[in-house]
């Protein structure tokens, strides 16, 4: 029996830098929490695949500032004492009669997560990195703290975000990744640019030609940036021909604007070398819809209840609509079971998107289930379980071909070129949820950061300038990168830690700042005063990270 076509599942693991800033409920416990509740059950199911004699054919990002934090000094530590609370936890729940049996799974959970740890030293990335050649698996790369690309204000930051992220990753990885998240799915391409907060309009070099410069060869969007993209051409045997918008539109066989169908990007007249991949939406709202998703079975683990708040979860999700004090007791073997059903039907939703693609032209689409790694593990407690049973379904159906996106890409090459249009997977497609009435404040305060450090850095080259003026400026690069983390304005807007967001921007910003005068005072050669050495080493101790932060990344230009 002849596949229909291709299962691209993508998961995007992401983690501001949190350590050393805060620790309940907003801070380190963030970081503990996915390691427990996504990275070390993940790696269970890619051993498990194995041990059947199966692989784990998809793609998975772990962004730069995430591998940083999972290698950071003290990290493992910190997470085995975690993981011994959690189990101390577990055993001194069995004293209640009405939690042990649930307590006694905890129990064996946790010793098992524990040893599993264990296993691999406590080197997470490290264990991903090996698993990846055998497991089929792709590891994607990403900006360094995870920029909001289409709303950074130079093109010279956009790279600079995006060359150190692709070093740290080959540094922690043993190879440069040729895929890549972008931060919320944000895209602009080439052409005018109005700046959004502050008076200006120039022409910018899209997102699109900056990662291909950097040798990316795909990435992903949200479903509407296809459905709205504009035709330019096809790729055949490698000779690129110009098609027109009504052309494409009469082309019905060629699947032009098809979620189902992998584009090239590209508006300079050749055939491009960077794929996009789009969310399929049918098929990746079976996990992210709140209301018909599968993590709201009544059967799986309820996120929100806790016994005494922060302790271990007891109780299953019952209903939706159910208040907390009516949660009835968690089953795993019940859960285990809506598991099995939901992947089948996951599996039977794929097969038959692709079918119908198939029978309307001819062709093997790609669906590309796209998803926050989070939500498998830690907001939904068996989603990796999930994960499993899914590939472990897909393996075995002649009619569906399991892919990372970037195998795809070699057996299928794309043949379409496109122009997508300016936008995000925030709600509205655009770049409201970062920046909005409530945000726009942080947008000014960082394009003047932006101005203000390439100024320097132009200063710091001339002849003449201190030798540790741009020692001082790299310190200060470090701390703007963590300002444009898009976490900060994305936290204000959901309200789910408003404060924390809050104090963490002004933070860098104050760091930042601070570090920017001295590099002042040192080009007007003046000393630096016990005060600024104090601020120097607070700022380095806080976030010992990125040790290949290079200021050459802000010195090449990008013609449009």
């Amino acid at each position: 029996m002849a596949a229909l076509g291709s299962f691209v599942l993508v998961l995007h693991g992401h983690m501001p830098w949190v350590r050393h800033h805060g620790r309940w409920p907003h801070g380190e416990v963030w970081l503990l929490e996915a390691a427990v509740g996504v990275w070390l059950p993940l790696l269970g199911v890619l051993d498990d695949l194995r041990a059947r004699g199966l692989r784990a054919p998809m793609s998975l990002g772990l962004t730069p500032v995430l591998l940083e934090q999972l290698r950071s000094p003290g990290f493992a530590r910190q997470l085995r004492t975690y993981l011994d609370d959690r189990l101390s936890r577990a055993r001194a729940d069995q004293g209640d009669p009405a939690l042990a049996p649930v307590a006694r799974y905890w129990e064996g959970r946790f010793s098992a997560l524990r040893a599993r740890f264990d296993a691999i030293d406590g080197d997470l990335p490290g264990a991903f990195a090996a698993a990846a050649p055998p497991a089929h698996l792709e590891l994607l790369g990403g900006f360094a703290t995870h920029g909001y690309a289409a709303l950074l204000k130079h093109d010279r930051s956009v790279r600079a975000q995006l060359e150190l992220g692709l070093r740290t990753s080959e540094r922690h990885f043993g190879w440069r990744p040729r895929g890549i998240w972008l931060p919320e799915c944000s895209f602009r391409p080439t052409g005018p640019w109005d700046n959004p907060v502050l008076p200006g309009r120039r022409t910018r070099r899209g997102t699109d030609r900056i990662l291909e410069e950097q040798g990316v060869t795909h990435f992903f969007v949200d479903t509407h940036l296809i459905e709205g993209a504009r035709s330019e051409g096809v790729v055949q045997d490698g000779v690129f021909t110009k098609v027109d918008w009504d052309e494409a539109e009469r082309d019905t066989a060629r699947a032009w604007r098809s979620p189902l169908e992998p584009h090239r990007v590209g508006t300079h007249g050749g055939p491009a070398t960077i794929t996009a991949f789009c969310r399929h939406p049918s098929v990746s709202e079976q996990v992210w819809s709140a209301d018909g998703g599968y993590p709201g079975d009544g059967r799986y683990l309820e996120f929100h209840k806790k016994k005494d708040g922060d302790g271990l979860p007891y109780w299953a999700v019952t209903d939706r609509r159910a208040g907390l004090g009516d949660k009835v007791l968690y089953n795993p073997a019940a859960a285990a079971d809506a598991v099995q059903a939901h992947a089948a039907h996951m599996v039977e939703l794929v097969r038959e998107r692709l079918r119908r693609h198939h029978v309307a032209t001819g062709r093997q689409g790609c669906v590309t289930a796209s998803f926050d790694a989070e939500l498998f593990g830690h907001w939904w407690f068996e989603g990796p379980a999930f994960l499993g049973a899914l590939l472990a379904r897909l393996q075995a159906d002649p009619e569906i071909t399991p892919q990372p996106a970037d195998d795809r890409l070699r057996t299928h090459p794309p043949d379409k070129v496109a122009w997508l249009p300016e936008g995000s997977w925030g709600a509205g497609g655009d770049h409201r949820v970062w920046l909005n009435d409530r945000s726009r404040w942080m947008w000014e305060v960082l394009h003047r950061a932006e101005d203000r450090f390439l100024g320097l850095e132009w200063r710091t080259r001339e002849a003449g300038a201190p030798d540790d003026a741009r020692p001082l400026l790299t310190e200060a690069a470090r701390e703007l990168l963590l300002l444009q983390a898009s976490d900060w304005p994305f936290v204000i807007h959901t309200g789910g830690a408003v404060d924390y967001g809050h104090r963490r921007f002004c933070e860098h910003l104050s760091r930042f700042d601070a570090l920017c005068g001295m590099v002042d005072d040192r080009l007007a050669h003046r000393r630096l005063d016990a005060l600024q050495k104090l601020r120097r080493q607070e700022a380095a101790a806080s976030v010992p990270a990125f040790p290949g932060l290079d200021l050459r990344d802000w010195q090449h230009p990008t013609a449009v």
